[in-house]
């Protein structure tokens, strides 16, 4: 009898939106809590981000990204579906005013708080929009973070880009109240702390990637460690450790663990 195959990874993307706060470590992260009904990561809190849409593999996209020429179709595809994700679950859009090629600002955002809802209701297609709008998407401002597919074993499985992106200045973010029912800018190490204390759920590509995160104390650190890291795609596998199923990670991606006992996951 042969095995059944694999599922086929969905082209995803997340991003990591960074802002310098206050305090001894000041960076923080916007994060989002997920419904109880989502049938992914339910109730956890997690970057923005989810699969690609077809459309954002449109060549069309080339006449309204910054620097599109740097970027092949699929990893242009990647970034695209991240400011897309962004904009629906975050409120905060990273794109360029045509006018003035600055980042937009919060009483620009404000204005297109009808087309965040149509966009979430399947109602407006993201392309149409920016192109209605005659804005630019700011894709070269952001950082590929870590490259991340769900375990063959998982009859859903993503393929997926995280990327760092600075907070455009005054933009407020804020969930959508669909897929994420709460919103907040945390740090990385608060974050933690919060689920190691019982009150936030976060799920294992999250943490490796917070813990990540909490290496560096400045949006501006953050961004210049993983210029400077090589990207390693993980694929976790389960491995049998004296009747114990473990994740283990390759350690080449450098995250603080290889291994993680299932039992003890959230």
């Amino acid at each position: 009898m042969s095995q059944k195959e694999p599922a086929k990874p969905v082209p995803s993307a997340t991003v990591l939106i960074l802002r310098d706060g206050e305090g001894p470590a000041p960076l923080e992260v916007f994060m989002v809590v997920r419904h109880h009904q989502i049938d992914f990561a339910s109730g956890a809190l997690v970057f923005p981000g989810g699969k690609a849409d077809p459309s954002d593999f449109d060549a069309a996209w080339k006449q309204h990204v910054r620097h599109a020429a740097e970027f092949d179709d699929y990893h242009l595809a990647m970034r695209v579906a991240a400011i897309r994700e962004a904009f629906e679950e975050s409120g905060i859009l990273l794109a360029r005013n045509p006018k003035t090629e600055e980042l937009i600002g919060a009483e620009q955002l404000a204005s297109y708080a009808a087309q965040r809802d149509a966009l979430n209701a399947d109602k407006l297609d993201f392309l149409d929009f920016i192109r209605g709008e005659g804005l630019t998407l700011a894709s070269h401002q952001m950082q590929p973070f870590a490259h991340w597919i769900t375990p063959k074993m998982m009859p859903k499985r993503f393929d997926t880009h995280f990327f760092l992106a600075a907070w455009p200045t005054g933009q407020m973010g804020a969930h959508d109240g669909g897929e994420s029912v709460d919103s907040v800018w945390i740090s990385p190490r608060q974050a933690l702390q919060e689920a190691d204390d019982g009150k936030r759920t976060i799920i294992f590509p999250t943490r490796m990637n917070l813990e990540m995160l909490a290496q560096s104390t400045t949006v501006a650190e953050a961004f210049e460690a993983a210029k400077n890291r090589t990207i390693v795609t993980v694929e976790p596998r389960l491995d049998d450790r004296d009747g114990k199923a473990v994740l283990c990670i390759p350690a080449e991606a450098g995250y603080s663990v290889t291994e993680q006992p299932v039992d003890q996951m959230n």
